[in-house]
């Protein structure tokens, strides 16, 4: 096994694989060193004598700058190490070539469900959304006994709840309606039942004129103010849906058909050297045959943005990346608080130090595909190829948003671990082997195989034949645990 790595060759750091002792040699062949300081696992070693004030490299870019001496072996992480970002900046249009959608059809297959607009699903579940949280426990009771009642007609039935819907103005408001919207729209939902109070801000009737695709047999709703018993008219609406969505069959379906999301949580030291450019590999797989792959967590491209700008499909895709980035900086900005407030302290502990580090890695997930499409939250892709999709950083907003602009599948990767799922079959793809064997339950896949005689290639190769699996109908942990969570991005005033 691996026991330290370097990942590029202008790099001033290198990586622990396992926990190193002071006074260890190790060797990297043009340089050899001795660590004058116990290396945890995960973290940081000075490949060179780093002066005060001077960029420290990692992937090849700067990591941040040295707030202190660092002597060749010393461990680099917080305590000499800081972020070299400020705030809202100026970006020049200088294109990469790079792969657009189509240019390498693959022949891999796997068994979906194909939408009347086009889309394939993986699943053939009914979906009840409430417009506001006064309606979530009526939801959740819906679906508790639809679930028995129609058990092996459909795929599933269930609840899809969340606390807002009253109280919201403006694009506050939009924000959660547009989401909404593109979730009742989603092709692993056969049908939709909509449930709505009455006298909610997020009223029933505008939330129904923004759902695109849904024709009348597959989309219910009702208020419950306006029905003599709730708990009669869902089940009425559930039985419509459930004779319909039951008829649906699975087809023969193509890695060009598959839309996926792409998401890190609770990043550590392993998260860019294994699963994050892991699914990299696959997102390129996907998007390149000319399915969409799409990226979000806005914040966490922060030092990295530049990569993806290189890549953006033409100028008006640049200029729309450089928005999005900039918008959300101002975001922060806005409301008092620095651009670089990040990494966490779990990402801290597995040996990330500064946001352009985690960046740098976060990005890798996006692969190296032209990026085709940037949408703002609550949009559905529409493009082949890559997509930036704006959204924050936290796991279940994010996810949430990934879900609604179309992933049909989530690959999570996590060098912390978390049991969290969301409605889309969420595949956990831990950074390193500890995790994957002390979390199986949590974990679908290890991507610290890549570190212990494996090719990230061929461990991508195994993960895209797990992910065929699962879009043909095998079950992700998240839900054999009936882990479905949605999180609604609240960024405005509350009533």
């Amino acid at each position: 096994m691996v026991r330290y790595v370097r990942v590029h060759a202008t790099d001033d750091v290198a990586i622990a694989v396992e926990a190193l002792s002071a006074g260890e040699v190790l060797d990297f062949g043009d340089v050899q060193l001795t660590l004058g300081t116990d290396i945890p696992k995960g973290h940081k070693i000075a490949l060179r004598d780093i002066a005060e004030g001077a960029p420290v490299l990692k992937f090849g870019f700067r990591i941040g700058h040295a707030i202190a001496p660092i002597k060749t072996g010393e461990h680099v992480h917080t305590h000499n190490l800081s972020t070299s970002l400020t705030g809202v900046e100026d970006y020049d249009y200088a294109p990469v070539a790079a792969e657009g959608p189509g240019s390498r059809p693959d022949a891999r297959t796997f068994m979906g469900y194909r939408r009347a607009d086009g889309r394939v699903g993986i699943r053939n579940e009914i979906w009840i959304l409430c417009t506001v949280g006064c309606v979530a426990r009526t939801s959740e009771r819906l679906a508790k006994v639809a679930s028995e009642r129609f058990k092996g007609r459909v795929d599933g039935v269930y609840a899809l709840t969340h606390p807002l819907g009253c109280s919201q103005l403006g694009d506050d408001l939009n924000h959660t309606r547009k989401l909404l919207a593109a979730l009742a729209a989603h092709p692993n939902a056969g049908g939709v039942l909509i449930v709505g109070l009455g006298c909610e801000n997020n009223q029933l009737s505008a939330l129904i004129g923004e759902i695109e695709g849904r024709t009348p047999d597959r989309l219910k709703y009702f208020a419950a103010q306006m029905v003599e018993d709730e708990h009669e008219s869902g089940l009425e609406a559930l039985e419509a849906l459930v004779q319909v969505v039951e008829k649906d069959q699975r087809e023969l379906c193509h890695v060009s058909d598959l839309a996926i999301g792409v998401k890190c949580g609770g990043s550590d030291g392993f998260s860019g050297l294994t699963a994050n450019p892991l699914v990299g590999r696959v997102a390129d797989i996907v998007a390149l045959a000319g399915g969409q792959s799409i990226m979000t967590e806005i914040p966490e491209v922060f030092g990295a943005e530049r990569i993806l700008m290189a890549r953006a499909k033409d100028e008006g895709v640049f200029h729309q990346i450089v928005d999005v980035v900039n918008d959300f900086k101002q975001y922060f900005l806005d409301n008092n608080q620095p651009v670089f407030e990040n990494p966490s302290p779990g990402n801290k502990a597995g040996g990330i130090s500064t946001l352009e580090e985690k960046s740098l890695g976060a990005v890798q997930k996006g692969g190296l595909s032209q990026l085709t499409e940037v949408l703002r939250y609550g949009e559905r892709a529409t493009q082949a190829g890559l997509s930036l999709l704006e959204a924050p950083g936290n796991d279940a907003v994010s996810s949430t948003a990934l879900t609604a602009a179309g992933a049909v599948i989530v690959l999570f990767t996590t060098g912390r671990g978390t049991p969290l799922g969301f409605p889309a079959p969420t595949l956990k793809i831990a950074s390193n082997t500890a995790l994957a064997e002390k979390k199986p339950h949590w974990i679908d896949f290890n991507a610290g195989q890549a570190l212990e005689g494996k090719t990230l290639d061929e461990t991508a190769d195994d993960l895209m034949d797990l992910i065929l699996r699962v879009a043909s109908g095998e079950r992700a942990n998240n839900e054999k645990n009936d882990e479905r969570e949605i999180a609604i991005w609240k960024n405005g005033v509350t009533l």
